[in-house]
């Protein structure tokens, strides 16, 4: 029998309570891996994923950290490594959308999709990085988005920052690499859950008309991905962004 890819490894993913932050969880949890499932607002939601990804066979714990506050991030990455030891893969899930056409999205609204979207997942980088460099090993997979591919009205803050990711992607593969740290990027489209199932349903049905595969994605999908760029599977893979879409920005 097969070992669990991630038995006994150490796995913080950011806005871990709900979506797919919670299917990421699992998944991990289900090869065996000690999954950190951080949360800004969702404490009971946080507390199902961690008891989910338990159930799976895995462990995990909860990690209440706002990642547009620096000092909190490092706080919270702090205790991670005072429980864990070490952090063996991260996973920058967390982000928020603000809708709205352009010239009404206010700079308030702005700052806060950048603090969370971008400048969280630099910090959370930041902060697991130093443990990584110092082993020369880990991995780091951040969630960017279709949005950042193709136009998207309407959503213009989000689709600048997911794209703001996937720039920082390749240029921290590039500098870490050497240092045994691999970074990647995951590219979800559409999903049948999280900020999809906020959205207008003709919207989202006039969206699905145009995935080839005809159908929107699930979390699921997106978390086997994700476990694949962040495993041994793909050990010569960095700097990539794996498009999980349907066939959205083909």
């Amino acid at each position: 029998m097969t070992a669990p890819r991630y038995q006994g490894a150490t796995v913080v993913v950011t806005g871990g309570s709900r979506g797919l932050g919670r299917s990421l969880a699992v998944a991990f949890g289900a090869e065996g891996a000690h999954v950190v499932v951080g949360y800004r607002t969702h404490a009971a939601d946080a507390e199902e994923t961690a008891a989910a990804a338990r159930a799976t066979g895995g462990s995990a714990t909860v990690l209440a950290v706002d990642i547009r506050d620096g000092a909190a991030v490092e706080r919270a990455f702090a205790a991670v490594l005072a429980e864990r030891g070490q952090i063996d893969v991260l996973v920058n899930n967390a982000g928020v959308s603000r809708e709205g056409l352009f010239p009404l999205l206010d700079e308030e609204g702005w700052n806060d999709v950048v603090q969370t979207n971008l400048l969280g997942t630099v910090r959370c980088c930041r902060a697991a990085v130093t443990g990584m460099w110092r082993r020369r090993a880990g991995a780091i997979v951040n969630v960017a988005s279709a949005a950042a591919l193709a136009a998207s009205p309407g959503l213009t803050s989000y689709a600048a920052t997911k794209g703001g990711v996937l720039a920082l992607t390749r240029s921290l593969a590039a500098e870490l690499a050497p240092k045994g740290i691999r970074v990647n990027a995951v590219v979800p489209g559409f999903l049948s859950t999280g900020m999809v199932t906020r959205m207008d349903a003709r919207v989202v049905a006039d969206k699905q008309q145009g995935i080839p595969l005809g159908r929107l994605g699930t979390a699921d999908e997106v978390a086997r991905a994700v476990l694949f760029l962040a495993s041994p599977d793909a050990s010569y893979i960095v700097g990539h962004a794996l498009v999980v879409d349907g066939g959205l920005t083909l």
